[in-house]
């Protein structure tokens, strides 16, 4: 018998075979080879490349894939670790631009952060709490753990001192949603919470940056544009995830965010302009499109 000898890819299939990246490597396993041959197949002689329609499609096609692979397991208690991941990623925010001044709490916070991401709950609880008690006492003008020259001098990333526009009841709330969802999920204990992407990490500099400015100067409380951004695109993303899955975990997480960033507005309420009430208006709308999309009517082919 000879052996076969394998034809050498084209620039068609490899083209087809990096779109399929999109897709979850579980179902590039099972379905890749089988799609790419069909494809194959279905193409005009010579094409080199792929029809922009059926890349298009494969691209939609591969993220409402991860999507609903995505939608596995409690979706309460995924929403609920995703909500206060999102938190933990405001608190270290928050803390960020003042690493030189306060770099061990800042470093705990972080790895509280870090614990949270990777389900190890048991670690991330004492460190939140620990980085939470010193954040509180910093708002309130309190020494704890160590002596902390106040107000504590920001760096490159903001001009303002820490928490100057905060209050330690709005900082506590927010480290206390945190050490109350690690409770929560702990005492199920059903499974261990999902793997988190490092985006979640590369969000906490956009967070923590004061620029670009868009509020007058001199503006109390003031949010930055890159915040808003950032924010409003996971917000998004949270809306695109209960569209496509039909599931209402990213739902719980964005309600969960907006409380605590509803909190901290409140607190400054009569200071707030009609920017402050645009940017909570815009989370909340996408707050309440990520609740609602998931109740959309099915659409049925006639018989």
């Amino acid at each position: 018998m000879t052996a076969t000898v394998p034809q050498p890819m084209t620039s068609l299939e490899r083209r087809y075979r990096r779109l399929l990246r999109a897709y979850p490597r579980q179902y590039r396993a099972a379905h890749g080879d089988e799609l790419v041959d069909i494809l194959l197949e279905s193409a005009d002689p010579g094409r080199n490349v792929p029809v922009p329609k059926e890349a298009w499609g494969l691209l939609v096609g591969g993220v409402r894939s991860r999507i609903v692979h995505l939608a596995t397991g409690s979706a309460w208690e995924d929403g609920l670790h995703l909500g206060i991941t999102a938190v933990a990623v405001a608190n270290l925010a928050a803390l960020l631009p003042y690493a030189g001044a306060v770099p061990l709490w800042t470093l705990l916070s972080a790895l509280a952060l870090l614990a949270v991401l990777r389900g190890r709950l048991p670690v991330a609880f004492p460190l939140t709490l620990v980085a939470g008690v010193k954040a509180v006492a910093v708002a309130g003008g309190w020494q704890m753990f160590e002596p902390t020259l106040m107000p504590v001098y920001p760096s490159a990333l903001t001009g303002r001192a820490l928490f100057q526009d905060s209050s330690p009841f709005t900082v506590a709330f927010g480290y206390a949603v945190v050490l109350l969802g690690l409770l929560v999920l702990m005492a199920r204990r059903r499974e261990t919470p999902r793997i988190r992407s490092w985006w979640w990490p590369a969000a906490v500099v956009a967070v923590a940056w004061a620029g670009p400015p868009w509020m007058e100067e001199g503006t109390w409380y003031p949010l930055s544009l890159s915040r808003l951004a950032t924010e409003a695109a996971v917000f998004g993303l949270a809306v695109a995830g209960c569209y496509l899955a039909r599931d209402h975990r990213w739902a719980l997480a964005s309600g969960i965010y907006l409380l605590v960033r509803s909190v901290e507005l409140s607190m400054n309420a009569d200071s707030l302009t009609r920017q402050h009430l645009a940017y909570w208006g815009v989370l909340a709308v996408l707050a309440l499109g990520a609740a609602s999309v998931p109740f959309r009517r099915r659409r049925h082919c006639l018989d």
